[in-house]
């Protein structure tokens, strides 16, 4: 077994709270037994194997002849059951502006109980983040490995209060600079950042070797973004102006879905999905956010079972808040105009992936209207076959794909010897259907499995929880 990679990777477990915990013996061996361990790399499945997780690392693969199992290792018969590799959200905010007062006791235990191992968060108030993101690596909350950013960079009137506002290049410079020496992953950049101080952001995140990520701000073009080594561009942003007629007209002025689809260009369309895959400029659609951000006054959050789960102050509060705040400003356009974009979007996608641009699955959780930490996952991975992706090429946007990304495949992404014990057992082949990623018979979150039982007693505690958050 190889060496653990990290000093918080040797420290002991430590008691979580009585809801969180895992059987008993998590210092054991686990030992699943004729399991079908799909590899999200190609696609095959390997059927009737052994796998063994020893400490938080996988120690074996292989059929019942030629694995060595620990006499005193837990065995869990996972007959009928697939395995596949813990899942990301690769867009979320779990500490942010007025949601965040949920995001330990609502949020964090939903990514767990619905096999999301790891979670990339694009916004955040900066001290609960840093603290949740030591808190779980040193198994004192339960919740998903957090690769964080701290507070957005957004213009100098920042609506958000998990942002920073930047003025100026030298209110950039000192953000980035700050916010490495506080300890976060990467930069997020916001869309209201003014141009000298975006460049300014660049030049500083290179300077200090910090990856920088996020939305292309208004007052830039998205090819300028690609070109400027942004490693991740969220929404579609950038695209759907560069893609118009009037790109230039759009940095300053108003725009919407109506005026994207009267002003498309399918030869600058076709432009700017190539700069993307030269650059190999990473995509994050959220394409669940985006439908329920359109076509918002279309949605009704009391139909989804899993609004339970969503506390009481966002079916109360943020959530009408957020719909007359979209329909105000962004959804100004009739929804069959809407609808239509929502379709692009769908196109765009589909185009971006055959031209061999990399994708990352995505939520935007908690944000919009009845977009449920963990659940929404499972619904973009959806959106993805709506677009045009195989299962497989859905499955990899939040497997193997979150790894590439974070240049961690030495650890994550697959399932094999070696890697890092993030594991879901599903009832059903998710190559067959995407949706059956959400037939979830256990995780195993480095190391420390959590059964169906266990995961529904996590259930419980939340939606207690979210009738008095």
């Amino acid at each position: 077994m190889k060496k653990f990679a990290s000093f918080l990777f040797a420290l002991l477990i430590c008691a979580l709270p009585e809801w969180a915990q895992s059987p008993k013996g998590s210092g054991v061996s686990l030992v699943f037994t004729h399991v079908s361990v799909i590899d999200t790399a190609g696609g095959v499945v390997h059927p009737d194997m052994t796998v063994i997780v020893t400490g938080e690392r996988i120690e074996q693969i292989g059929t019942k002849h030629h694995v060595k199992v620990p006499k005193d290792g837990k065995v869990i018969d996972a007959t009928g059951e697939f395995m596949i590799p813990g899942l990301w959200d690769m867009h979320v905010h779990t500490f942010f502006d007025d949601r965040g007062k949920a995001g330990k006791d609502v949020t964090l235990p939903l990514f767990v109980a619905n096999g999301i191992t790891g979670v990339r968060d694009m916004g955040s108030d900066l001290d609960p983040v840093l603290e949740a993101r030591q808190e779980i690596a040193a198994k004192h909350l339960l919740g998903p490995r957090m690769v964080v950013s701290g507070p957005m960079l957004d213009g100098p009137k920042s609506t958000y209060k998990s942002a920073i506002a930047i003025a100026t290049p030298e209110d950039g410079r000192r953000a980035v600079d700050m916010l490495k020496a506080r300890g976060v992953d990467f930069i997020k950049i916001q869309s209201n950042v003014p141009r000298d101080a975006y460049f300014a952001i660049v030049d500083e995140c290179k300077k200090q070797n910090m990856i920088f990520v996020g939305h292309v701000p208004d007052a830039i073009r998205g090819s300028e973004a690609s070109n400027a080594g942004q490693k991740s561009l969220e929404h579609l942003i950038g695209i759907f102006e560069a893609s118009s007629t009037v790109e230039d007209d759009l940095l300053t002025g108003p725009k919407g879905p109506g005026k994207f689809l009267d002003t498309y260009d399918a030869s600058k369309e076709a432009a700017i999905i190539q700069l993307m895959a030269k650059n190999n400029t990473w995509q994050c659609p959220t394409l669940y956010w985006e439908r329920g951000q359109w076509l918002v006054d279309a949605i009704d959050p009391n139909k989804d079972p899993n609004v339970k789960y969503a506390p009481l102050s966002w079916r109360e509060k943020a959530w009408p808040k957020a719909t007359k705040s979209i329909m105000k400003e962004l959804d100004t356009d009739p929804l069959p105009v809407r609808e239509k974009f929502v379709n692009h979007e769908l196109d765009i996608v589909k185009k971006l992936q055959k031209a061999g641009v990399p994708f990352l699955a995505g939520t935007d959780c908690p944000a919009g209207v009845d977009v449920i930490p963990g659940f929404s996952l499972h619904l973009e991975l959806e959106r993805f076959i709506a677009a045009g992706f195989t299962p497989l090429e859905a499955l990899q946007t939040a497997t193997i794909r979150p790894a590439q990304f974070l240049d961690k495949t030495a650890d994550y992404g697959t399932v094999e010897t070696g890697k890092i014990a993030d594991l879901v057992l599903l009832d059903a082949n998710p190559l067959e259907k995407i949706s059956n990623t959400q037939k979830i018979a256990g995780v195993v979150l480095v190391g420390r499995y959590f059964s169906r039982a266990d995961l529904d007693r996590i259930l419980s505690k939340v939606e207690a929880a979210a009738e008095t958050e």
